[in-house]
């Protein structure tokens, strides 16, 4: 079984590959009792989205990790891929400026780091 961080890793290495923007990953341990990370990017289009979530998904698979759940493949605004320890936001500029979830869980969470 793949250790948090290394799952972590990986994903952010295929969002990166895929030229994800905007990548911030928020510690939400024992502020969410849905999960411990969540991993928030942009995308540049709709398809640039689905695309994005679905190589992460063909690629944890490959790893061996057997992804939770997914919801807002068919919208291309909002992607969510819950891999357990970790739930990846994939969203389109204006989805994820409208929800905010970086504000939403600074106020309780912790940066654990943030990349160009």
């Amino acid at each position: 079984m793949m250790q948090t961080e290394q799952l972590i890793d990986k994903v952010q290495t295929i969002l990166e590959d895929m030229k994800a923007r905007d990548l911030v990953l928020l510690d939400v341990k024992g502020k969410s009792s849905v999960t411990d990370y969540m991993l928030i990017v942009s995308g540049t289009s709709r398809r640039h989205v689905v695309s994005m979530a679905d190589e992460v998904m063909q690629k944890i698979k490959a790893e061996g990790v057997r992804p939770l759940g997914t919801e807002g493949q068919e919208s291309g605004d909002w992607i969510l891929v819950d891999l357990g320890d970790l739930v990846v936001h994939v969203m389109m500029p204006d989805a994820r400026s409208f929800y905010d979830l970086e504000r939403l869980w600074r106020h309780s969470a912790d940066d654990v780091e943030t990349s160009a």
